[in-house]
């Protein structure tokens, strides 16, 4: 297979198999932790109207499936790449940080979970996830 298609098929499946395991757990997660009393999470709009009901520990979910579904994506697309792992790695990081800066502007967070989420779950991960196939070569 051509390593140029080879690569952009890896950056493919991480982006889609990372959003798997982020919906993932997204989806587990309320039946973990609750979410608050009278707090809508079904729509976008009900998350945005509840948000002040949070407290920490309804973040922590949501932290660990952007950086799992990161790390996942960015370890998969790794393995498939045919040249270039790390970078690709990052490159899911990147995609993912992309996607989670938007998420900021559709629904506003604590200031102190956009700045966790935003430097902890995403280009890290990806370099994590680069690190640990670029290893086992």
């Amino acid at each position: 297979m051509n390593p140029i298609f080879k690569n952009i098929l890896a950056i493919i499946t991480g982006l889609v198999f990372g959003s798997v395991v982020n919906m993932g757990i997204i989806m587990i997660s309320g039946s973990i932790i609750s979410p608050p009393d009278g707090a809508d999470v079904t729509t976008m709009e009900g998350l945005k109207e509840s948000m002040h009901l949070f407290q920490p520990r309804h973040f922590i979910f949501p932290f660990l499936a952007h950086a799992l579904g990161t790390l996942a994506g960015a370890i998969l697309a790794a393995i498939i790449a045919a040249s270039h792992k790390m970078k690709i790695a990052l490159a899911i990081g990147v995609f993912f940080l992309i996607g989670g800066i938007t998420n900021i502007f559709l629904l506003p967070s604590p200031t102190w979970f956009t700045i966790v989420d935003l430097l902890g779950a995403y280009v890290p991960m990806g370099w994590l996830g680069g690190r640990f196939i670029s290893n086992k070569e």
